[in-house]
């Protein structure tokens, strides 16, 4: 059976990634015959082992999974390393004394417990002793009823995670709330400032990020803009020592590392280098996101004959970068040279790269129809969709420290 997983990001009041919530389902029917999806989702994770490689998905962070009460009571998250697995009980489970006594035993193995989409039922009252994060679905539940609860659940030691968090404002509030941690589209794709002004820096950025993209590369260019600032020649010293992508030659110099990189993969990291320093004061999973969609859509490229591969990584790493910078996409696509067809793509015009766009973005949200669709509007194997993703959080695994750090 084939692993169909989606991940989505959990931070802490820094903005500093924290966990993934995993999302598992069969691909074909989005659940198994005569259950739940979610009960769906932990047998899929029990029954494959999670057979991408848990690491491969969450990295060096936590695990938050769902599970039902069979599934608990089953004992299926002892499976799963309680170094790295946070057990979500859901709003849907029926509540007995043989739910509650298993969870009692995963919290004695280890495991973090955290209650899912909290809504303040008297019934969880069982659960609290031995709960350590509690979710707040914000749209549900009321600010004014949150926020009387906050002190008794504090004191007892509970952490709280707001979820469906939309906007840097419900941020704001709920971290002066005093809640941990944070989940939703404002930490995936944050609000737009339209008239956001660009620092000294920034500017830089995008001058070398402009002379990637232009037709004709210039090395001697792209040397003087990077000589400007050593860190960014240190940055590429790094990235191009990493075992990953050059495991027989040390580079010592910059001149060097540009000449034994060659125009395509140079072409690619300065692109990289360029949005990694671009979005400092932004949520850093933006960048990982980034970089996964960058991958992916070069793996989908290369597999077809639609459009070049230096273009479907372009695209990847470009598309969320409105939000990484502060800026409207059809204004920030004016100042980088760019294909038509890339332009077109981010600006979100109908056509593959934008098809390629939409792709990773239903990987992202568990949105498996959509996948499907894709996989047979193509003709392709939704498998290899699959391996490509992984491939792509692999790779984002190995490359994505040495680049930003």
């Amino acid at each position: 059976m084939f692993a169909y997983v989606a991940r989505q990001p959990i931070f802490n009041a820094h903005h500093e990634l924290y966990a993934y919530e995993l999302l598992f389902r069969d691909g074909r029917s989005n659940s198994y015959p005569d259950i739940s999806p979610d009960e769906a989702t932990s047998r899929v994770i029990s029954s494959t082992h999670l057979s991408l490689g848990l690491e491969a998905v969450i990295g060096k962070h936590l695990a938050f999974i769902n599970f039902h009460q069979d599934t608990l009571i089953n004992h299926f998250p002892r499976s799963l390393d309680p170094a790295h697995t946070v057990v979500e009980i859901l709003e849907s489970v029926d509540i007995n004394v043989e739910l509650i006594e298993a969870c009692r035993q995963l919290k004695k193995l280890g495991y973090q417990i955290a209650l899912d989409d909290y809504d303040l039922d008297e019934k969880w009252a069982p659960f609290l002793p031995f709960v350590s994060i509690i979710k707040f679905d914000i749209r549900e539940t009321p600010y004014e009823k949150i926020a009387a609860l906050v002190p008794g659940l504090k004191e007892n030691g509970i952490k709280l995670l707001a979820e469906k968090v939309e906007t840097r404002a419900e941020f704001n509030q709920y971290q002066a709330l005093g809640f941990d941690y944070f989940q939703g589209y404002y930490l995936a794709k944050p609000e737009i400032v339209r008239h956001k002004q660009f620092t000294a820096g920034q500017l830089t950025m995008m001058e070398l990020m402009s002379e990637s993209a232009s037709a004709a590369l210039s090395m001697q260019k792209i040397k003087t803009i990077i000589e400007r600032d050593p860190a960014l020649t240190f940055q590429l010293l790094r990235y191009i020592n990493n075992p990953l992508v050059n495991k027989r030659n040390k580079i010592s110099s910059l001149q060097h590392a540009l000449t034994y990189m060659g125009e395509q993969e140079l072409r690619k990291f300065i692109a990289l280098l360029a949005l990694s320093n671009m979005c400092k004061d932004e949520p850093n999973e933006l960048l990982t996101m980034s970089l996964v969609r960058a991958k992916f859509c070069e793996q989908l490229c290369a597999s077809t004959s639609n459009a070049d591969v230096n273009a479907g990584f372009l695209v990847g790493l470009l598309s969320l970068l409105d939000a990484l910078i502060s800026q409207p996409m059809e204004e920030l696509v004016e100042k980088i040279p760019l294909d038509e067809d890339v332009q077109q793509a981010l600006c979100k015009k109908p056509g593959w790269l934008r098809h390629c766009v939409q792709l990773i973005s239903y990987f992202e949200q568990a949105q498996w129809a959509g996948v499907k669709q894709f996989a047979a509007h193509y003709k392709l194997s939704q498998s290899e969709l699959h391996r490509y993703y992984s491939d792509a959080l692999n790779w984002v695994n190995h490359v994505h420290t040495p680049v930003i750090a």
